[in-house]
């Protein structure tokens, strides 16, 4: 357990940042199920418009590395590239 003042204010923020860290991976998983779920209907393209917009706010918010989150938006439209064509 922490002693100092500022150590437990410090506890008490990671708790808070952890909780809404959580939270938005979650829904970013959440967008990408959807996407994913939506291939074979023809709304996949604006799952994958959503799906993209939620991963480029996880690396707004710094819960996704710039380089993880453009890896897989790649991915996401090679699959939506694929999905078209069949």
């Amino acid at each position: 357990m922490a002693n100092h003042k500022s150590a437990l204010k410090r506890m008490r923020q990671s708790e808070k940042r952890a909780s809404l860290n959580g939270s938005r991976i979650s829904r970013i998983k959440t967008f990408v199920k959807k996407f994913i779920s939506s291939l074979g209907s023809g709304e996949a393209a604006s799952a994958f418009s959503s799906a993209q917009s939620e991963i480029q706010k996880g690396v707004a918010k710094g819960v996704l590395h710039r380089n993880t989150a453009n890896r897989k938006i790649s991915r996401l439209n090679k699959i939506l590239k694929s999905a078209e064509v069949k």
